[in-house]
């Protein structure tokens, strides 16, 4: 903001003498510059200069109506507008969508953002955050994503004028990022993994066997049904096509989904494996149960969710679907009986099948296949301090060059 003379150049003469300009004599001569209420840039004239002054003093304190923010806005915190934001998109985001977005904001937004006015947020505030998310060893794609939703929600902000800009944009997480790598912090031997099977109920060995011996997620465990669609011993294969979800809201609990993009696949059926789901299935025959079932496609808008009957192999006491949260809390107690490290999740199984291929000399797209990783790249990165070190052959070149030198020397090259 700044109040500009009109009948007069600010560059001035030769001799130091004022300039006028074109419009000298004629109009306002006052002229002050200020930011609307909208975060839109403005102008107002006057005749004296004193009344120009005192509106530009106004405008840069906010107390002057056309900068003046309703006090709705200007005290609207994160948590408000956040939410309003999330409601307004439910008809354009996917359904799994909206349920990691609403966990998402309410674990790792709110508890740091959600009672700060949104225009109280600067870049300070952000780099903070992304500091305070990597202290706590969040993984480097889960940052990325937490990021992202914060970036798209104060880009919505700007869009609303509810503050003049994202502080977001300041901010370059990939260089923050750099030197992050796709590497587990923490994989089980195999001792430590026996070490797990040995305090794990027998109820649920079997998913601990999925996913030590198949490098299956913990959706896709809960997720399997019995008989050939999931597990298929005629055919020595387990096939990975679906994973337990909830969405309260939109399937009115659980329900099965397709895996994790690109995860779609057929793995070889470890012949332990298979004795310990044919053992499982006797002593703990699965519950029937009815899930909607959207793995052939997400439904239309307004058009009820299939639904089927679903044989889990793996259920509560009740005989319901385990839900991510319970199955955390039970984790956590064979974790810390097992003497793991807070590091281990079930993931972490996965981590064991994929070191365990890579040990035994299996071919690189092999391992790939087996972790249906959309790409080789992600395998080599995830697993590179795994992979054995083969001895390179040397002195290639130079040897045959030397062969061939001695040969001419001795004439026994024609030219």
């Amino acid at each position: 903001m700044t109040v500009d003379d009109l009948w007069y150049r600010t560059k001035r003469g030769p001799d130091n003498e004022r300039l006028p300009t074109q419009r000298h004599g004629r109009g306002k001569r006052w002229r002050v510059r200020y930011v609307d209420a909208a975060g839109e840039g403005r102008e107002r004239l006057f005749e004296r200069k004193t009344d120009a002054e005192a509106f530009d003093l106004s405008a840069r304190t906010g107390s002057a109506p056309e900068t003046k923010l309703a006090q709705s806005e200007r005290h609207i915190t994160f948590r408000e507008y956040a939410e309003r934001w999330r409601h307004s998109r439910k008809v354009s985001q996917a359904l799994d969508y909206q349920r990691h977005l609403d966990s998402r904001l309410r674990h790792h937004h709110y508890p740091y953002f959600g009672n700060r006015a949104m225009r109280g947020i600067n870049v300070t505030d952000v780099l903070e955050w992304i500091t305070k998310l990597i202290i706590a060893e969040v993984a480097q794609s889960s940052l990325k994503t937490y990021f992202d939703v914060l970036n798209v929600i104060m880009n919505a902000a700007v869009v609303d004028k509810v503050i003049p800009d994202n502080p977001c944009k300041a901010v370059r997480l990939s260089a923050i990022l750099r030197g992050f790598t796709r590497v587990p912090k923490w994989v089980p031997t195999t001792d430590q993994t026996a070490a797990l099977f040995a305090v794990v109920p027998p109820q649920y060995k079997a998913a601990v066997w999925l996913g030590a011996g198949e490098g299956m997620r913990i959706g896709e465990v809960l997720g399997a049904e019995n008989g050939a669609r999931c597990i298929d011993p005629a055919e020595h294969e387990v096939h990975v096509v679906q994973q337990l979800r909830f969405h309260k809201q939109a399937y009115g609990g659980f329900y099965l989904a397709p895996p994790k993009s690109g995860s779609v696949g057929d793995i070889d059926l470890d012949d332990a494996v298979a004795a310990a789901i044919t053992e499982h299935v006797l002593r703990f025959p699965p519950a029937a149960v009815e899930l909607p079932d959207i793995t052939r496609g997400t439904p239309d808008p307004g058009k009820p969710a299939t639904r089927r009957l679903v044989e889990l192999l793996f259920t509560d006491e009740f005989g319901r679907p385990i839900h991510d949260q319970a199955w955390s809390k039970l984790w956590a107690q064979w974790r810390a009986a097992a003497g793991w490290p807070q590091a281990g999740t079930f993931h972490s199984l996965r981590h064991y099948f994929a070191t365990a291929l890579i040990t035994a000399n299996v071919d690189p797209t092999d391992v790939q296949n087996a972790l249906r990783h959309s790409s080789l790249r992600i395998t080599l990165e995830t697993y590179v301090h795994w992979w054995p070190k083969k001895e390179r052959l040397r002195n290639i070149v130079g040897t045959g060059l030397l062969a061939a030198t001695a040969q001419l020397r001795k004439g026994q090259f024609q030219t």
